[in-house]
């Protein structure tokens, strides 16, 4: 019993580090957001007393539920795109490849540069005068640029998709990696084709990575406000855009926190669901 209380308090003593840098970190942070939301702009400051105000104002005003909604159906246009170009590499990586190591080395060298560098870049292939409108017009394939390439929910989606790619492909192909060849083999003999042993076999097994890919991809998404500021227009504007607004241009802070609470309250009842699904997912690989 006594070496079980002392093996208790060595490891609470060497979480101890971890857990204050979380409470000064992310619990803080969110207690006193929590505290903000529930007060009421005056000037500069905040007035006197408690309000439930904010969130009575955000959850009645259709504009509000109109851009929480457009940020989820854009986080989940991007997971989506993201999670299906990812998969095919993933697979060629886990099954077909002959230096693994090597081949994740490249496809995360695009991300070893600025994520706004990245995003200008989008911003320059799909602009009125970018690449994909100038190489159309050289080719005498269009007359004038494609207007509906940039400044809008398609140009968000494109950019997200391939600045988080990196982030799909290496879940999945562990998940793929992990998949005991036996089973593959087994299927084989008893005269499976190739996309019998896929839908039977590898694709069930790799759920649980492509879950936790969806996850890694929604909920950061759902919170951009560079990539919505940079290339989505008033079209692609999503709801990080309107907080950030209330804080950095319009000063209100109180309505910035209620905003922001909600979006993560509605953040990790998705992430919830998606954790459910994993888990499910993972009961049924077994």
């Amino acid at each position: 019993m006594a070496d079980n209380g002392r093996n208790s308090g060595e490891g609470y003593a060497l979480l101890a580090p971890t857990l204050a840098v979380m409470g000064l970190a992310l619990a803080a942070p969110l207690l006193l957001m929590a505290v903000t939301s529930l007060k009421d702009q005056s000037g500069i400051g905040f007035a006197q007393g408690w309000t439930l105000a904010q969130y009575v104002s955000v959850l009645g005003r259709a504009s509000y539920r109109l851009l929480f909604l457009r940020s989820v159906l854009i986080s989940a246009a991007v997971t989506l795109v993201t999670v299906t170009l990812a998969y095919p590499m993933a697979y060629f990586v886990a099954f077909h490849a002959r230096h693994k190591f090597i081949w994740l080395v490249a496809l995360t060298i695009p991300f070893w540069t600025s994520y706004l560098l990245r995003v200008f870049a989008w911003k320059i292939i799909l602009g009125y005068g970018g690449v994909i409108n100038s190489g159309l017009m050289r080719l005498h394939l269009i007359d004038q640029p494609l207007g509906f390439l940039l400044y809008n929910p398609f140009a968000v989606v494109v950019t997200l998709a391939h600045a988080w790619a990196a982030f799909a492909i290496l879940p999945i192909y562990v998940s793929l990696e992990k998949i005991d060849r036996s089973l593959l083999e087994a299927a084989s003999d008893l005269g499976d084709g190739a996309l019998r042993r896929f839908a039977r076999i590898t694709l069930p097994l790799s759920l649980p990575g492509v879950i936790g890919a969806a996850i890694l991809i929604f909920v950061p998404t759902t919170g951009d406000f560079v990539t919505p500021e940079l290339v989505g227009g008033t079209q692609g504007t999503m709801i990080s855009n309107i907080i950030e607004a209330q804080f950095n241009g319009v000063g209100n802070w109180p309505l910035g926190a209620a905003l922001s609470l909600v979006s993560m309250a509605m953040v990790a009842v998705i992430a919830g669901l998606f954790v459910a699904a994993a888990r499910a997912a993972g009961k049924a690989a077994r």
